[in-house]
């Protein structure tokens, strides 16, 4: 349904991290851009237990504009932590979520809006070209893969931290309780209206990007973990693949027993020694990941806690 410049309310959802360069101008672009495409409209930041300004400087926008909302958390929760938090408080009919480093231009939000009006739930904003470095590229795919066990190749293949999307879905996860969160998989809970937007991505404002390869390899970890079987079923295959290896193993040792009388090879049977109980310290290691999922939420700790609003 293709609404109006009058109907259309907007929430704009930012996580904050060390973004004191940049914020002030985030929201001056913001505010250029959102009147012309709807009648209301605000900008929610999230400071995530940043260590500089940010959250004076937030302090300062919100007593200068009313559309501007601040949610200071008691520390650093993580991206998508930040994100479900600002999500939550939106009150808003669409939910825009974008970085603070200006990377993500508030000039192609529109852009985003007008695909979503083909019948889409979920828009992402799609990069023209990637500008990563060659370690974040490589943790990038892996992160990429990990959500493809998760969400599927499609919706994995467009998933960027700009985002568009219908503010009801929220819906589908608002009893989601678990410091592990990812937006995009929570997404796939209320829908499979996905859809992307090639858009123009920018330079960092300034300095450089909080998520470093190992960052982003540990978030693909936990989300393989958090929302998928897919390591379980990695593990059975795993251990099936043995079982029949160690089956024809032991069809050899018969059969050579039968002629010859014996079987000499110490090495040999070290190795098999070795194979099978690798493969049950992989199948363990895989099991003791799902019940550490299991036993943090049994804790019910919470995604984030708020400290201050404005």
């Amino acid at each position: 349904m293709v609404q109006s410049h009058e109907q259309r309310s907007i929430s704009v959802v930012t996580p904050v991290y060390n973004g004191e360069a940049s914020i002030s101008e985030l929201c001056r672009r913001l505010a250029e851009v959102l009147p012309r495409i709807s009648a209301q409209h605000e900008v929610i930041l999230v400071n995530d237990g940043s260590r500089d300004r940010s959250w004076d400087i937030i302090s300062d926008l919100c007593s200068q504009s009313p559309a501007v909302r601040g949610l200071n958390l008691m520390r650093n929760y993580g991206q998508h932590n930040a994100l479900l938090c600002g999500i939550r408080a939106a009150k808003y009919d669409l939910v825009v979520t974008m970085d603070d480093d200006l990377q993500h231009p508030p000039e192609e939000i529109p852009r985003l809006l007008a695909r979503l009006e083909e019948g889409f739930d979920v828009v992402y904003g799609a990069p023209e070209a990637e500008r990563n470095g060659l370690l974040r590229a490589i943790a990038s795919r892996i992160t990429r893969l990990a959500l493809r066990t998760t969400v599927g190749a499609d919706v994995a293949r467009n998933v960027s931290a700009f985002r568009l999307f219908r503010t009801q879905l929220r819906e589908a996860f608002a009893s989601y309780q678990s410091p592990f969160v990812s937006i995009d998989v929570l997404l796939t809970w209320a829908t499979t209206r996905f859809g992307a937007a090639t858009v123009s991505f920018q330079k960092r404002y300034s300095g450089s990007s909080n998520y470093t390869f190992t960052k982003l390899v540990r978030f693909a970890l936990d989300m393989m973990t958090g929302f998928s079987t897919v390591p379980l079923q990695l593990a059975s295959l795993i251990g099936f693949a043995c079982t029949v290896f160690g089956l024809g193993v032991f069809t050899y040792v018969f059969v050579r027993y039968c002629l010859e009388g014996s079987v000499a090879g110490f090495p040999f049977l070290a190795s098999i020694i070795a194979i099978f109980s690798g493969a049950q310290l992989f199948a363990l290691g895989v099991i003791g990941e799902y019940l550490a999922r299991m036993h943090f939420r049994s804790m019910k700790r919470p995604a984030y806690v708020v400290r201050t609003t404005t």
